[in-house]
């Protein structure tokens, strides 16, 4: 995924299906570098911390 696209989705009101790694994602902020995101996992129960992740690793589904 490129910078872009993650923008396009942070503006986006629709719920957009991104995977990390074969695991869903929300992306929460696209950093000034414009290479890496904070994401965290989806669903409920969800107690894992936010993860910084290379965009690049980042799929749209």
């Amino acid at each position: 995924m490129d910078a872009k696209r993650v923008r396009q989705i942070l503006s986006s009101p629709a719920d957009i299906e991104v995977t990390y790694n074969g695991t869903s994602v929300w992306i929460d902020q696209l950093h000034h570098d414009e290479t890496t995101a904070t994401v965290h996992l989806r669903g409920a129960g969800s107690t894992k911390e936010p993860t910084t992740v290379e965009i690049s690793q980042l799929t749209e589904e």
